[in-house]
């Protein structure tokens, strides 16, 4: 992993032969990329960072705050959770009152005592099970709509990223989009799809996505104030 400290900002420099420009990341953590080129001289970094460091000290601010506003979950009776940008509460049963761990139960998450210690993580996989089926469906139906042949679909912790377009044109979605509303995380779909068209954020991925989803603008700017709300499971 190649590191470049500029004063007090460090960033994971990110290096691939099919970018052809510079781009700024601050990820969920608060953790600085920078995607470069391949070969990208050092200095031309430097230089670029410079530039940008005001907005990112801004949107390094931003995520400060946001999670500073973000409650902890507690796991207790009645503490809401989403679930397709619904909130849906949760029960706390005895031990032996259901097989799973966590179960979703007429409109209510269902949470066996002796699951707490591993609350978090029965969440994670209740939710990778359920986007993997939810978004493999809205893959299918768009690819055949986009005219595009995904190689297949793949839920995991994508850091940053609601989503990405991998090598060999798999497609893969963080876990955390099936917490979105439904419009959103369509929303996510399409635009990892249109990727397996135009590979970088270009004049025409956008106009590409539009064709896709006229109303993509209004979806993408929810997403890009609303997204953090989602960290909290």
């Amino acid at each position: 992993m190649i590191r470049l400290s500029v004063d007090d900002l460090t960033f994971e420099v990110r290096e691939s032969a099919r970018r052809k420009t510079l781009e700024i990341t601050v990820d969920r953590g608060g953790e600085l990329i920078i995607s470069a080129p391949s070969g990208t001289d050092e200095q031309h970094l430097r230089d670029f960072v410079v530039e940008k460091r005001l907005w990112i000290y801004r949107k390094l601010a931003e995520k400060a705050e946001s999670r500073r506003r973000l409650p902890q979950k507690q796991y207790v009776n009645g503490e809401g959770f989403l679930y397709l940008g619904r909130s849906y509460r949760l029960k706390r049963v005895p031990d032996d009152a259901q097989d799973a761990p966590l179960k979703f139960v007429a409109g209510r998450f269902q949470l066996r005592e002796d699951a707490l210690p591993n609350a978090r993580e029965h969440f994670i996989r209740w939710y990778s099970a359920r986007a993997t089926d939810w978004l493999t469906a809205r893959v299918k139906a768009q690819a055949r709509r986009m005219g595009v042949e995904p190689a297949g679909v793949k839920v995991q912790d994508l850091g940053y990223r609601w989503g990405s377009c991998g090598k060999g044109n798999r497609v893969y979605f963080h876990w955390k989009t099936i917490l979105l509303p439904r419009p959103i995380a369509e929303y996510v779909v399409v635009h990892e799809l249109v990727h397996l068209h135009e590979p970088h954020h270009t004049p025409a991925f956008w106009r590409r996505l539009e064709r896709a989803m006229p109303d993509y603008e209004q979806r993408k700017g929810w997403l890009a104030r609303h997204g953090i709300e989602v960290e909290g499971v």
